[in-house]
């Protein structure tokens, strides 16, 4: 039982280690805007829980310098 938890646990920080990568600004800016919208950071949770604080400008949308903060 022990070692299928380690597996399950290994497992789980694997998948969301990859999520993380994948989450640069380039991959965001999905329609090369030279910003990420709310829309576009929807998809990468820890983004959206730290979204508001990092638009700095208030203008709904992260700049490069903005998102560099995350």
């Amino acid at each position: 039982m022990k070692k299928l938890q380690s597996t399950l646990v290994l497992m789980a920080l694997a998948s969301s280690s990859a999520v993380f990568a994948s989450t640069d600004f380039e991959t965001l800016d999905v329609d090369g805007s030279g910003a990420i919208s709310q829309a576009e950071a929807s998809v990468a949770a820890e983004l959206m829980e730290q979204f508001s604080e990092l638009d700095v400008d208030g203008n709904g949308e992260l700049s490069k310098d903005e998102f560099s903060a995350y």
